[in-house]
């Protein structure tokens, strides 16, 4: 009995998530890398089993059977050729024992490990027939799909592509190999063959094994450009080293999951691991890529039951102008330079110092307070009690970051209501941080909607329409910010997304921290059509281990060379804070005739330091 899903079906919805290595959990299990391992099918199926179940619980959607090399040319080193159809057999009913229902079996199939030529080793023919054969016990024994990986020459992957088509229409996904210079061990330019691969009867094309995840990260972004068939990727966990006389693969859980997140927004389909990778590894990936995809799904199907119908739309009401809306959306529909400046919510319930902090930017003329939420996955007060307490007590607008990952859409609809209720009047619509991210790894990422479903919700939300179609009276009048990237490493996809949240209406956006001004301006040319305000962010670095901070571990920042270099030249943390606040005040300077207004940080929660970038104070 199959799984009840299908890979085609599943990968038109969502992204699917593979296993890890075999060999490198057998090697930790005690098995010696001169044992036949496909043998162990029938001579150690406990052992096999083990391997199965880590992966299953790690969350993988698909587990690969333990027969990469069980065809006849392999087995035939160990006295085992007559044995193909019972360890292909044994290897998927081991794998779906442990896979039950919820996750598909993958057939895996490599290559034959010997040379095709005229006058090689083997003809075309034999190699077919030892395919076709191993193909048929694995088919035959109920796989959901079968995996052709870790080819090197794309004419031996066709021939195992025309060997199994002619016995079962069951999905193929066909991967190639290459080394870093993205060519096969053949010399043959990794584009090329996957070109002659998508020409074929597969369903996907991929890449797996040989390198690490930063290599094959590069050769994805070239494969897009030659097929339009769903791709895979499959990475080992870094190149190889020897300690001690064991071979050991260096990339962590966590480095794996960041590679996983880019080969999520580049556009991959399927994503696992190949050699090097353990179950700890795909856990740390399903979490990440899990989350994201369920935040990242597209606003049509995300909305599918609750987007407001055209009936509804006659009788909706009139939303009010953003000029209207807030002292914030009056400057910056009259074309006012707005400045304002970041307090984080208190981790307690002692808001003393947040108030100080905020009545000292009020006392200087800012414009408002953003009060961010749940950044980079942390635990603190209620963004939404820290900025009504704000409000009441500094006489400071607030712009309220909203963000999608806590909360259902229910949850998320009550908390609008709310905040116009008790007078707030600006919201920051954000997707969130997947919680793995932060200081609670095992916190769950809800992402019933992501920043541009929730931005087409609150804009109906001031027309009167609430989430269900139901009308009401009076209308929100809340003005719609979003956040963008200007230096995302995917830059077409971030202008899509940010054309979505300006279809879906969204009335402002506020940048990540800018630090590159020429990326600031390459983005802003990029979007002019858009025609919505513009906030630049602002971040003035405190330390020279701050700006290496920002550079290597904030996701969706880029800190130029030159920049780490002026602070890398700090003589104290005085000289430091200086220097972080002469950069940012160069930058304020650059940009400003281009953006309307600045939303600057303030690090590690000290005002005064976003205040004197903003020329509002002098720091001594």
């Amino acid at each position: 009995m199959g799984a009840k899903y299908n890979l085609v079906e599943l990968l038109k919805h969502r992204v699917v998530l593979g296993d890890g290595a075999m060999g490198t959990m057998l090697y930790q299990y005690g098995i010696f890398l001169n044992r036949c391992f496909d043998e162990l099918n029938i001579s150690k199926p406990e052992i096999i089993k083990k391997v199965h179940d880590g992966y299953v619980r790690a969350g993988a959607d698909f587990i690969e059977t333990n027969t990469f090399g069980a065809n006849e040319l392999k087995l035939v080193k160990y006295g085992l050729a007559d044995k193909v159809e019972q360890i292909n057999r044994a290897g998927v009913e081991i794998a779906r024992d442990s896979a039950g229902e919820l996750v598909m079996v993958a057939g895996s199939m490599g290559p034959l490990g010997r040379e095709i030529v005229q006058h090689g080793t083997i003809s075309k023919s034999q190699a077919a027939e030892a395919f076709k054969r191993q193909a048929k016990a694995l088919i035959k024994a109920g796989v959901d799909f079968l995996i052709l990986e870790t080819f090197s020459s794309s004419k031996e992957l066709l021939i195992a592509i025309g060997a199994i088509r002619q016995q079962t229409d069951l999905p193929i996904v066909a991967q190639m190999t290459c080394n870093e210079n993205n060519e096969t061990i053949y010399g043959q330019k990794i584009e090329k063959a996957i070109t002659e691969i998508s020409n074929q009867d597969v369903q996907v094309v991929g890449l797996n094994c040989s390198v690490g995840p930063s290599a094959m990260l590069g050769t994805f972004e070239l494969i897009k450009s030659v097929t339009n068939k769903p791709i895979s990727v499959q990475p080992n966990a870094g190149l190889p080293r020897e300690i001690d006389n064991r071979t050991l693969y260096m990339c962590t859980p966590e480095y794996m999951a960041e590679y996983a997140k880019r080969f999520f927004e580049k556009g991959a389909r399927i994503i696992g691991g190949c050699c090097g990778t353990t179950p700890e590894h795909i856990k740390e990936i399903v979490r990440t890529v899990k989350t994201l995809d369920k935040a990242d799904r597209s606003m049509t199907e995300q909305l599918r039951g609750i987007t407001v119908s055209k009936e509804y739309e006659p009788a909706a009401q009139e939303p009010a102008p953003l000029a209207q809306k807030s002292h914030i959306g009056k400057k910056l529909s009259a074309g006012q330079k707005v400045t304002t400046i970041e307090i984080t919510p208190p981790r307690g319930v002692n808001m003393d110092t947040t108030l100080n902090k905020a009545k000292l930017c009020a006392q200087m003329g800012i414009d408002a307070i953003n009060i961010p939420d749940g950044p980079r996955a942390s635990s603190r007060l209620s963004p939404l009690v820290t900025g009504v307490k704000i409000q009441e007590n500094a006489d400071i607008e607030i712009i309220l970051h909203f963000c999608c990952r806590d909360r259902n859409l229910i949850g998320m609809q009550s908390d609008m209501l709310g905040a116009y209720a008790i007078g707030l009047r600006n919201i920051l619509i954000i997707t969130g941080d997947p919680p793995k991210m932060g200081e609670y790894p095992d916190a769950t990422g809800v992402f019933d909607l992501d920043s541009i479903a929730l931005t087409e919700v609150l804009r109906n939300l001031n027309k009167g329409i609430d989430v269900g179609g139901n009308r009401f009276s009076p209308p929100l009048s809340l003005s719609i910010g979003v956040g963008v990237n200007p230096v995302a490493s995917d830059l077409n996809r971030e202008i899509d997304r940010f054309k979505r949240k300006v279809n879906a209406g969204a009335e402002f956006a506020i940048t990540q921290p800018v630090f590159d001004v020429q990326m600031l301006f390459n983005f802003l040319n990029a979007i002019e059509s858009f025609k919505i305000p513009i906030i630049a962010g602002i971040w003035p670095f405190t330390s020279y281990k701050n700006a290496e901070f920002m550079a290597n571990e904030v996701p969706g920042v880029v800190v130029p060379a030159e920049l780490l270099k002026r602070m890398s030249k700090a003589k104290d943390k005085k000289h430091a804070r200086a220097i972080g606040i002469e950069i940012a005040g160069e930058m304020v300077e650059k940009i400003t005739d281009h953006v309307a207004g600045f939303a600057v940080s303030a690090p590690f929660g000290n005002v005064e330091t976003a205040l004197a970038v903003l020329g509002k104070l002098s720091i001594n």
